[in-house]
């Protein structure tokens, strides 16, 4: 069945962004899931940010309750969820008030207007109704009884009164999805997926209410027209809709797969790197063994046994998750054996703001741990990137032998993207090598010998004639015997500082959007690719001299990321921290870079980018005259 709406006019827009706010048990990350997936079906290229209250049952109709899920889809690619809203539909008082400023004036207000009763506006604190007040004006305000009209709908079902209430947001759903040519099927066959074996009842129920909202849009007065978006003209290939931890989930088993190991996933459950746990769990036919350990610690602990016994060993966590695996993650190196440690990064200190987004940690995963302790360091772009992020850290760590970080943020994780799916023959093997027999000729087996890379051999145990010991003391270069010798502890730390080093060797050179020399570089790492590139992009458009280099290899730096800073003559550095690589920056190239920093958990917006860049460039009438 597809669904075309018939009785109203359809005006096309080149792109919509839309914000779906309610309680956090409205369903609006469903909705807004389901919305998603409907219009990457259709082809429109998207960039969603869902955002939700840390509580995992926060109080009902209060400001701090609030969940929302933004998404932007278009015609045209797209890079972030978009920065103000064409559209907001608000469940409730509080989902209103806090997310109105983002609506463009003109922009459409849909409201559940039996949810601003008194008692709903004493919860989000509010004296009277903003209904009511004279800056609604400002926008085309849709007041939509809701909770009544999905009671009606479902009444027929038989169903309590909280049990109705809950068919609400797919009523919401529908009208959104009549209001943008969003095909219904994708969205009943979720339905009866999802409630159809266990209870058929609330899956009908669901299809009542969410046929029930499409009606009321063709009907309601106040709406002179839906919406028609075209499909993207994106890279020719198969695509699917990615969620940023599911890409690194299936990232890893790839690299899995790639290098024939088996997979050995070792976590403890922290916002917001648990759903990577979630998504490797079901796919324990490929070889996937997740180990849901007592604490960080264990977690680490056990993801070394298992690199020591010669898997793919990977575990995650966030900020403060990390601070207790580094105690662990310096053993590893110590050990020089190959892991992944992912930290999804979020607000902080502390506990800080566990649901939202942040990039503090990059200093921690550089300088975290006790002694010379460098490890590299691999930050993601965007949710599809960790697919590949994961894949190339694995590929490092088994060539060098040792622990590599992978950084990703709230924003990236929970985020969703297309993804061009890759053709399996084009997946090259990574290539590991188990010694099988003394690398010396007296016959003992040197555990610590080297290849041309500094990395040691991989041997399993158990191997015949490898048998070798290992630990947190200082090795004898070669045999791995403790060593307390001052030029043999001076010679080790600068061998594993090289290795690291070293990584700059496999990796490729950092390249450079826009112009290759001139007035200001953007510098951004990250979740802020997005935004950067879009700031940059506009910025050029314009006629300004700006170019954006974004770093993906945060340690070490790209080997010519150096000559690429000195041929711009001042460089922008946007963080979602108070100056964390720009102190980097800094400190390697002496380049006296220039800060642009946000801690709100929030991600940029792509105009407070833009603005920054104009103060620091000049026009491009200003640079004809000159």
């Amino acid at each position: 069945m597809t669904t075309e709406a018939k009785s109203k006019p359809v005006k096309s827009v080149s792109g919509i962004t839309v914000r779906l706010a309610g309680d956090s048990g409205d369903g609006m990350q469903l909705l807004g899931t389901q919305l998603t997936n409907t219009s990457a079906l259709l082809g429109n290229d998207v960039a969603t940010f869902p955002d939700f209250p840390a509580e995992i049952r926060a109080p009902r109709g209060t400001r701090a309750g609030v969940s929302g899920f933004q998404v932007q889809f278009a015609s045209h690619e797209v890079h972030t969820p978009g920065d103000t809203l064409d559209a907001l539909v608000a469940m409730n008082p509080a989902a209103l008030v806090t997310n109105l400023n983002d609506l463009v004036k003109g922009g459409l207000l849909i409201v559940n207007e039996d949810s601003f009763e008194d008692k709903d506006l004493k919860l989000a604190k509010l004296k009277t109704s903003p209904l009511e007040e004279p800056a609604m004006e400002n926008y085309r305000l849709i007041k939509v009884p809701m909770t009544r009209l999905t009671k009606e709908a479902v009444q027929e079902f038989g169903m309590g009164v909280k049990e109705a209430d809950r068919c609400k947001n797919f009523f919401a759903m529908g009208l959104v999805y009549w209001l943008y040519g969003r095909d219904m099927d994708a969205t009943l066959r979720f339905i009866h997926g999802k409630f159809g074996g266990g209870n058929p009842t609330v899956a009908a129920a669901n299809e009542k209410a969410l046929r029930t909202g499409w009606a009321f849009g063709e009907t309601i007065e106040g709406i002179g027209h839906s919406y028609k978006i075209e499909a993207a003209k994106l890279k020719p290939g198969t695509y699917r809709n990615i969620m940023g931890n599911q890409a690194l989930a299936w990232g890893l088993m790839t690299a899995a797969q790639r290098s024939g190991k088996e997979l050995f996933y070792a976590t403890y459950p922290i916002t917001p790197a648990s759903d990577i746990l979630h998504e490797l769990a079901k796919y324990k036919n490929y070889g996937v063994c997740t180990f849901q350990a007592e604490d960080e610690i264990a977690a680490m602990c056990s993801a070394i046994g298992s690199a020591y016994g010669g898997q793919m060993a990977v575990t995650t966590s966030s900020g403060p998750g990390i601070a207790l695996k580094a105690e662990g993650m310096g053993l590893a190196l110590m050990l020089e054996l190959p892991m992944l440690v992912i930290d999804v990064q979020r607000g902080g200190p502390s506990t800080g703001l566990p649901t939202k987004t942040e990039q503090a940690d990059l200093l921690q995963v550089m300088f975290g741990r006790n002694g010379e302790s460098p490890l590299p360091v691999l930050a993601a772009q965007s949710p599809a990137d960790c697919f590949e992020i994961v894949q190339e850290a694995w590929m490092l760590a088994t060539k060098l032998m040792l622990p590599v970080i992978v950084l990703s943020d709230g924003y990236i994780a929970n985020g969703a993207e297309p993804w061009a799916i890759p053709n399996v023959a084009d997946l090259s093997p990574i290539e590991i090598k188990h010694p099988q027999s003394s690398n010396n000729p007296d016959g003992a087996f040197r555990p610590y010998h080297r290849d041309e890379l500094l990395a040691r051999p991989w041997a399993i145990p158990g191997t015949p004639g490898l048998m070798h010991r290992v630990g947190g003391i200082e090795k004898e270069d070669g045999t791995g015997n403790i060593s307390y010798d001052p030029e043999n502890h001076q010679k080790m730390v600068n061998i594993r500082a090289q290795k690291v080093a070293n990584a700059a060797k496999l990796l490729p050179p950092q390249k450079v959007i826009g112009p290759q020399s001139g007035e200001l570089l953007v510098l951004s790492w990250g979740g802020t690719y997005g935004a950067c590139l879009t700031a940059t992009q506009q910025a050029q458009a314009e006629g300004r001299s700006v170019a954006l280099a974004h770093i993906r290899y945060m340690n070490p730096f790209p080997s010519n990321l150096g000559e690429i800073i000195s041929r711009y003559e001042k460089v922008l550095i946007p963080e979602l921290n108070m100056g964390q690589l720009r102190m980097l920056i800094r400190n390697r190239y002496l380049v006296d870079a220039i800060g642009f920093n946000k801690v709100k958990g929030k991600p940029f917006a792509v105009s407070e980018l833009t603005e920054k860049i104009a103060e620091l460039t000049k026009s491009a009438s200003h640079a004809k005259a000159s």
